[in-house]
């Protein structure tokens, strides 16, 4: 069973503000180093769900910066440790992981005090997925 994950990264307040072209370069290394995860079925730019800015040519918007990951469950925890360690020496302020409506924010706390932030986030989402009845057979 899959399930998906969204990415939004952030240069952040007090970081000089990523050019877009940055932020689309900086999403791509991101894509390709959880697409060598085992079990991430897919990692694609996600795509919005505006409108498009008035005179822009008809087609998908892509939302820069973003992420929509597919991946088994029991991959939660080592995305979120390539997006740790993917973290380091970027540009990127933080990463904002959101599942099932949870969210949790990468990159503004201490190594212990982000462990324990990861640990709590998989928990609930663990906590959430055993609460579900299980989805009817077709």
């Amino acid at each position: 069973m899959a399930d998906r994950m969204r990415l939004v990264l952030s240069g952040g307040d007090e970081w000089d503000e990523l050019d877009p072209e940055e932020l689309d370069s900086l999403t791509a290394q991101l894509r390709k180093w959880l697409l060598e995860l085992d079990d991430v079925d897919d990692v694609r730019p996600e795509r919005s769900d505006g409108s498009p800015p008035s005179g822009a040519k008809p087609g998908e918007l892509i939302t820069v910066g973003a992420l929509a990951v597919t991946l088994a469950p029991a991959v939660f925890r080592p995305a979120l440790r390539v997006v740790e360690t993917w973290l380091q020496n970027r540009p990127v302020r933080t990463v904002k992981v959101e599942v099932d409506g949870r969210t949790l924010e990468l990159g503004q706390a201490s190594p212990e005090e982000q462990r324990l932030l990861v640990e709590a986030f998989l928990e609930g989402i663990r906590a959430d997925s055993a609460a579900q009845p299980p989805a009817d057979p077709e």
